[in-house]
């Protein structure tokens, strides 16, 4: 039996090749959603963008119960892997799909269901209301469609096939951005033709997600009912935070956003350029979750804890030198942003700062992708929760509250930063003490932990048979 990738090489090499790669995927994810805005405002009608805002803000949440998912597909594969069992890696890979699908469909027909009142809920009324409606109506039946495709690449990642994975999101990016004009203008669709796009989107992700995985890696095996039944178990376990991990995002942002808003136009428009600017910039970075997880995941399926400690640190070592080698070309590059974007006054000065000193926070965020990636593979999830709350609330509002009192714009960006780099500092801490617990304790959870017992104790079962 071939051996899991992971377990030897360089893993430096590893890390560096996983996350290029994911990255790659992810900026064309970043770059169809440009590209669908333009398409957009290109149509000049105020309540198509507004609908689109208010429609996006519901997909946000659609998409964070699939990254779940997706999470817990690729960690019981990848340590399904590293134990050696390829056919509990094809059963783990089955029941990640089976009951993500499942979720997925209950959960989109509700949302379907509630469609007006939770679009009037963000604030939506009149016809960029109903225009959002009509949007979503489209759109959201598909997601147990964008299930099978992320959850599928997250499969193909634990197998360390990350050029596969990655195929298949540009092959839903080019499927978005070929269709989005055809649609939109030349069948004069509008806004109902960017949704049909991005349904065919979905289509495409999960075709290209799920059948690398039949071709190359033994595609899936049905499961013993005993097993799809208590395999719910460890993919709860490890969802339900990851879940709760994505929402804590958008809470710290609405903060700095509202924050912005005190200082006028320009300070909101250079932060919305800066949020732009930093999912391209800094994509090899976003994706070191996906990238890391993986080989996290093997080696702690095959005890080799060596491995997984070295994994951390290279991880920390790569983000220090893509963070250092994208700020000095971001810095280069500033004034040429600022033009691009034709900014001046309060937006000039937010987008100097963050093209400089503040670009150099962003290895403190890659810490927490690294650790978040280790806790999720190694059986603690909710420490990435914790982390990630903490991180968008206590390490958020008062530091960028205190920032902006004092130094205006400028002192909430700067407040922001500094809540960065104290909870990445802390993630590092608290990653080199998860590591060595579950060494430890063979990956037994301290404490009283439900779930986390069932998944470790099912995951042993199935591995020993």
């Amino acid at each position: 039996m071939q051996q899991a990738k992971f377990l030897k090489g360089n893993l430096l090499r590893h890390i560096t090749v996983m996350s290029l790669t994911s990255s790659v995927g992810l900026m064309a994810v970043f770059a169809v959603d440009f590209i669908d805005m333009v398409f957009i405002a290109m149509l000049g009608k105020e309540e198509l963008a507004a609908a689109v805002g208010y429609a996006g803000a519901i997909l946000f949440f659609t998409t964070s119960f699939n990254i779940g998912i997706a999470i817990a597909a690729g960690a019981l594969v990848a340590r399904a892997l590293g134990a050696g069992d390829h056919v509990l890696a094809r059963q783990q890979a089955s029941n990640a799909l089976i009951w993500g699908g499942v979720f997925s469909a209950l959960f989109a027909v509700v949302i379907w269901i509630y469609l007006s009142p939770l679009v009037s809920l963000l604030g939506a009324n009149g016809r960029a209301h109903d225009l959002a409606v009509d949007y979503l109506k489209i759109i959201v039946p598909t997601l147990p469609l964008l299930l099978m495709g992320m959850a599928g690449g997250a499969i193909l990642r634990a197998h360390g096939d990350a050029r596969r994975a990655m195929m298949a999101t540009i092959a839903g990016g080019l499927v978005n951005a070929v269709l989005d004009p055809i649609l939109i203008f030349g069948l004069n669709m509008e806004l109902t033709g960017a949704a049909l796009a991005s349904a065919a989107s979905r289509v495409a992700v999960a075709v290209f997600a799920l059948g690398p995985i039949f071709r190359h890696h033994g595609g899936l095996e049905r499961p013993p009912l005993s097993l799809f039944i208590a395999g719910l178990a460890p993919i709860f376990a490890i969802s339900f935070p990851a879940i709760l991990t994505q929402l804590a995002t958008p809470v710290g942002q609405a903060f700095v956003t509202r924050a912005m808003a005190e200082f006028g136009e320009d300070a909101v428009a250079g932060m919305a350029i800066i949020a732009r600017m930093s999912p391209l910039a800094f994509g090899t970075i976003f994706a070191l979750s996906g990238a890391v997880g993986p080989i996290v995941g093997q080696n702690y399926g095959a005890g080799n804890f060596a491995r997984v400690r070295r994994a951390f640190w290279d991880a920390l070592l790569f983000t220090g030198i893509f963070v250092a080698v994208m700020t000095a070309i971001l810095f280069a590059l500033r004034t040429h942003v600022a033009a691009l974007f034709d900014a001046d006054g309060t937006a000039l000065t937010l987008i100097y700062l963050f093209c400089g000193p503040l670009a150099l926070a962003f290895f403190f965020n890659g810490a927490i992708f690294v650790a978040n990636a280790s806790f999720n593979n190694l059986g603690r999830p909710f420490n990435s929760t914790w982390l990630n709350w903490g991180r968008n609330t206590i390490g958020t509002i008062p530091l960028v509250w205190l920032g902006a009192h004092f130094y205006g714009a400028s002192g909430a960006l700067i407040g922001q930063a500094v809540g960065g780099v104290i909870f990445g500092i802390f993630a590092i801490w608290l990653a080199r003490r998860v590591i060595a617990e579950v060494e430890a304790t063979g990956g037994a959870p301290k404490g009283p932990g439900l779930f986390q017992r069932q998944a470790r104790q099912i995951i042993l079962a199935f591995s020993r048979r």
